[in-house]
């Protein structure tokens, strides 16, 4: 065994970052913190707009595949997850959102105390900077939100006066008193630069000497003495070595590998781990179970008037682009291309949002290269409108496929098994379809459509869903935060049922997805784990 710690925490992503931090904020606790990948200082990474060439890098990405999904016409899908210190808030489009109230509402339902929107929105002022239009700041908290919509591309207005036309709310923030609505998206930047969480919570804490970060280690299982998490074995250099914790050890590995590793070290289903040869610590076939994520779909249009393809898909306009981020940090290159969009109501009678909307001043072709999907701006002006349902039904799964911790797992997602996901997805299609047609946006689509979701009949929406549909990036539930006769895997203050010592915190924890993007509340899971073992 190599030298004692306090608290192990495998995984330095959204909520790894956290966890690590707020644990090491108290300087009696000698915390070690593991992660697969390594540093983020990678200019890609810094650069907000570098996420399209992380997208594919091995070197910061888990790059996986799921298993072919009936739902998608047999079609499998690529999921990347970020492989290094700041997990995928250091690969990701940045927009944040906690989502709507009444989802955290539905996690205290799912038999969770203190994790009802009146317990969770403090939490999230505590750990926010949010940074208006105007630079004026509300909050002194460590993650910066930026409204950067002042600097959002000039077609902004079109969609703001079609979503008024169709008699969509607006909202002026999306993390405010008023999260419903059509608005700009705020993201993780400060200065011009990605605000990951390694940036917000783990670098500012690097000085503390009771805190130990090493990169490129790959877990390998958790070690216990009977039924009590007493450290990890992981792979490092080449070797295999351990690591004690005396208080316990923390899995914060994301909804894909935080699954993988509990089943690794023998709790998950009995007959899977039986039959692969791994020791049965505790029986629970909800660990990877539960699995749920949101799917989208894009409709592309070509623009009467110059796009970010005018900008990003001619070597003048890069140039220019480029010269202007390295100047000043500001231009198409400090923001995302998830511009517009917001949380909404696809029928009035529904009783909250039930869509999630985006609008991109860009649009794009795709060609292969190396069987990899690479994404080119089109030389013609163009911009996109997507969706995805807020609150998908159908359950999928991530099991193990090998004892060997290298081998990535099955991913299952199921998608659109449901009846009221395909409801759903026929609903979003419907809404864009209305967006089109209003007055604000018929002077700007420049020709219909190649495919017309206000011209498709009902079964050819669905076809065309099941086509071309994919990951929105939001996987989530594969340990869910409930009772274990509910189907749980950690309680409500995330301890792993049936053992001791070892808790998870990550988005695989969510009772149910939320209504929008999942990183907010990924660092709030980290947040409270963190608080919740400083109070023991």
């Amino acid at each position: 065994m190599d030298p004692e710690f306090d608290h192990i925490v495998v995984g330095a992503g959204s909520a790894g970052c956290a966890v690590a931090a707020g644990l090491s904020a108290d300087e009696r606790r000698r915390v070690l913190l593991l992660e697969a990948g390594g540093s983020d200082r990678r200019f890609w990474i810094r650069t907000p707009i570098g996420y399209g060439k992380t997208f594919y890098d091995r070197q910061v990405n888990w790059r996986y595949q799921t298993e072919a999904d009936e739902g998608l016409g047999g079609r499998t899908s690529y999921w990347p997850r970020g492989k290094v210190l700041g997990g995928s808030s250091s690969i990701n489009a940045m927009v944040y959102c906690r989502g709507l109230p009444t989802d955290y509402e539905d996690w205290r339902t799912a038999g969770n105390p203190g994790w009802g929107w009146s317990e969770v929105e403090p939490v999230y002022r505590r750990i926010e900077r949010q940074i208006d239009a105007q630079g004026r700041e509300t909050g002194n908290g460590p993650l910066w939100v930026s409204d950067r919509s002042a600097e959002y591309h000039p077609l902004k207005r079109h969609y703001l006066a079609a979503a008024r036309e169709l008699g969509l709310p607006a909202t002026a923030n999306l993390n405010g008193a008023q999260p419903e609505g059509v608005a700009a998206y705020p993201i993780t930047t400060r200065a011009g630069l990605r605000c990951s969480s390694a940036d917000a919570f783990l670098h500012p804490a690097l000085g503390r000497s009771n805190l130990v970060v090493r990169t490129g280690v790959l877990a390998q299982r958790v070690l216990f003495e009977g039924r009590r998490a007493v450290g990890l074995e992981v792979l490092q250099d080449g070797q295999r070595r351990r690591y004690r914790a005396r208080a316990g050890v923390v899995l914060a590995a994301g909804a894909v590998n935080t699954p993988q590793l509990l089943q690794l070290s023998g709790i998950g289903p009995g007959p899977l781990l039986q039959r692969l040869g791994i020791e049965l610590v505790q029986h629970n076939p909800a660990v990877g179970g539960a699995l749920q994520d949101h799917l989208g779909i894009s409709y592309f249009y070509r623009a009467s008037e110059p796009t970010l393809n005018q900008v990003l898909g001619t070597w003048p306009g890069r140039l220019r682009a480029g010269l202007q981020f390295l100047l000043s940090r500001r231009g198409p290159l400090s923001l995302s291309v998830n511009q517009m969009g917001g949380l909404v109501r696809s029928s009035a009678g529904l009783d909250r949002p039930d869509i999630q909307l985006y609008f991109n001043p860009l649009s794009y072709s795709t060609t292969y290269v190396d069987r990899r999907p690479l994404m080119r701006p089109d030389r013609h002006p163009g911009f996109i409108m997507g969706f995805n349902s807020c609150r998908p039904t159908s359950l999928g799964r991530i099991d193990i496929a090998s004892p060997d911790p290298a081998v990535a797992p099955r991913i299952q997602p199921n998608y659109l098994a449901s009846a009221q996901d395909q409801a759903d997805a026929l609903a979003g299609a419907r809404l864009i379809g209305r967006l089109q047609e209003t007055q604000a946006l018929r002077g700007l689509i420049a020709a219909p459509p190649e495919v017309d979701p206000a011209r498709l009949g009902d079964a050819d929406v669905i076809e065309d869903f099941r086509a071309r549909s994919g990951t929105v990036y939001h996987a989530c539930g594969t340990c869910r935060m409930a009772p274990e006769a509910a189907g749980g895997v950690v309680d409500a203050t995330l301890r792993v049922h049936g053992v001791q010592g070892l808790r998870v915190a990550d988005a695989s924890v969510f009772p149910n997805i939320t209504s929008a993007n999942t990183g907010a509340p990924s660092i709030l899971v980290g947040v409270r784990a963190a608080e919740f073992l400083l109070t023991e």
